[in-house]
């Protein structure tokens, strides 16, 4: 039997999902790639599983999401945000990372619904000094907005997750394992769950094996992953993803509001 070919996003934030599974070469074949990229690769057909962009899985054709696994946040998430040179509310242009697709959508979303703004959106790659030549405000991902000096560019950071949480009451789901039913038996699922438990229990050291040779960095990433990320899809994180598509469906970010399907193996 051949391989599951697995697309996992290059962040800090995904790595315990994948914690082993580069071991487990019968089983997975495991490439990294922004999340963007992870996306675009489901839909083309040319990996079997992918850790996408939650509103990318209500852009596909009848997938299904692995049960319990997914990079989440139940308040301040740290590393989604957006960087402003003026007060939210007088805020007229956005530079959206290029990288993203969920946080573009949940910037949308915000935008219309929470912060009360029409802004004029610009696609840029996530360069904050360049973002902000060509806007007021940018929204950057990952850890670029994790590890961004904005106090130094005199810049306010408005986390996502947190405002997320404050509008809805709900964790928010960035990504999680999606693909084709079928595309994973039940062996794998196991697998999927077995690294994320692996991963979630040993932050520092995925921090550590992820910066190596950076102290400094190591420690703040590994304080991210313990106290911003969430790594399971219970039954809040559900409904702040059912929430999710149903006001992004509200503002014209997706066709429709897809109902949650899981794998079953």
């Amino acid at each position: 039997m051949l391989p599951v070919r697995i697309g996992a996003v290059s962040y800090l934030n995904a790595r315990p999902l994948v914690e082993g599974l580069g071991r487990r070469p019968d089983q997975f074949a495991v490439r990294y790639d922004l999340p963007s990229a992870c996306a675009r690769l489901l839909h083309a057909g040319e990996i079997d599983l992918g850790l996408i962009p939650s509103i990318e899985y209500a852009r596909g054709s009848g997938y299904a999401i692995v049960p319990d696994c997914a990079v989440a946040s139940d308040g301040p998430v740290a590393s989604v945000a957006i960087f402003t040179t003026v007060p939210i509310e007088q805020v007229r242009t956005i530079a959206l990372d290029t990288s993203s697709r969920t946080s573009v959508a949940l910037t949308r979303v915000m935008a219309a619904r929470h912060f009360g703004i029409a802004p004029v959106f610009v696609d840029h790659r996530p360069d904050l000094p360049a973002m902000l030549e060509r806007a007021q405000a940018a929204l950057l991902i990952g850890d670029p907005a994790l590890f961004a000096d904005y106090e130094a560019l005199g810049l306010q950071k408005i986390d996502l997750g947190a405002e997320w949480k404050a509008f809805t009451g709900l964790p928010f789901v960035f990504a999680c394992w999606t693909g084709r039913p079928g595309a994973v038996d039940e062996s794998a699922v196991r697998a999927l769950q077995d690294a994320r438990s692996a991963g979630e229990a040993d932050p520092m050291g995925v921090a550590a094996r992820f910066f190596p040779g950076e102290p400094r960095k190591a420690e703040i990433g590994g304080r991210y992953l313990r106290d911003h990320i969430r790594f399971h899809l219970g039954d809040r994180e559900r409904a702040g993803l059912e929430r999710f598509f149903e006001l992004a469906a509200d503002v014209g970010v997706i066709d429709r509001a897809e109902p949650l399907r899981w794998m079953r193996g």
